[in-house]
């Protein structure tokens, strides 16, 4: 230990030392680590930061910013910006097509303002934001502008009041066949067109990672082939549920029809069966339907197939 030097008086800086020692080397750091204590406590930097992701953030594939830093698209991402741009044209045509003007909140307080003409005004106004905030997001791989284009198109379709089936134009056909395949086909547009614009995202992400080396992906052409076949397969499933579940009012007596015409007759002209009941029985049998190719695993055999095959 080094010795202690006591600083007496005789300069003016003296009083300062008055009572102290001042040693000529640094404390001991074994003495001192000594003297610490033990404690079973976790510290809290030691705990990693854990982000649950929002709705939002699940749906794209990560959080929602204004503008991601990717690569030029590649072969596979510029074929789902081409796709996503089509079928957002198809589904604004349609949109303009069934979505009357009537029924609609805005109509309702133009109609209580005086101003007829702003109804119109502001519904072409939404179809348009939707179609351009959609094509820049697309193109751009901007996620805001696509939410803004799905609010916008979505937001255009709600109707809070509506006694009869209308349509904007008057080139639609009066068949109940043909207008619910049109309904039909606008849903299946709108699925569409959300599935590869947030898909021109999640492989933007994907392509970005690989090319910067940050990931190594295996089988990345087996992936987009099954992409390909989902995006081919899903919208022709949805769309004959949801044809089965219009058209309830119409098989129903088919299948009726086969044990006696009488009952099938009734049941084609009864009024339940195009309202609101003929939907909701309709929903249950597809509910049915769904939940028997579950019972029997349907999926796991499909797969197992498929793995035989391969």
């Amino acid at each position: 230990m080094a010795d202690d030097v006591k600083v007496e008086g005789g300069s003016d800086t003296a009083h300062l030392y008055e009572g102290k020692k001042v040693r000529s080397s640094a404390p001991s750091r074994r003495k001192a680590a000594g003297r610490l204590k033990s404690s079973p406590e976790i510290p809290a930097d030691a705990i990693p930061e854990i982000h649950v992701p929002s709705f939002i953030e699940s749906f794209f594939g990560g959080p929602v910013v204004a503008k991601d830093k990717f690569l030029p698209p590649d072969r596979m991402v510029s074929s789902l910006q081409m796709g996503s741009a089509g079928s957002l044209l198809i589904l604004s045509f349609l949109t303009f097509m069934i979505t009357p003007v009537s029924g609609t909140a805005w109509f309702a307080a133009s109609n209580a303002l005086g101003l007829g003409v702003a109804a119109g005004v502001f519904h072409l106004l939404l179809i348009a934001i939707g179609l351009i905030g959609g094509v820049y997001g697309t193109f751009q791989r901007d996620r805001r502008a696509m939410l803004i284009s799905y609010v916008a198109l979505i937001l255009v379709t709600i109707r809070f009041a509506g006694s009869t089936v209308e349509f904007r134009l008057d080139v639609v056909p009066e068949s109940e066949i043909v207008q619910k395949f049109i309904l039909i086909l606008y849903a299946v547009f709108l699925v569409m067109y959300m599935e590869l614009s947030s898909g021109v995202i999640r492989f933007s992400m994907l392509d970005t990672s690989i090319r910067m080396n940050e990931v190594y992906v295996m089988g990345v052409n087996k992936i987009t082939r099954k992409y390909h076949m989902s995006l081919a397969s899903a919208p022709a499933i949805a769309g004959a549920v949801a044809l089965m579940t219009l058209l309830i009012n119409l098989i129903i007596p088919a299948i009726v029809g086969i044990f006696d015409d009488v009952s099938a007759l009734r049941l084609k002209e009864s009024v339940e069966l195009t309202s609101v009941y003929g939907v909701a029985l309709g929903t249950v049998i597809v509910f049915v339907v769904i939940a028997a190719m579950f019972a029997i695993n349907l999926p796991l055999r499909v797969q197992q197939m498929r793995e035989r095959n391969a």
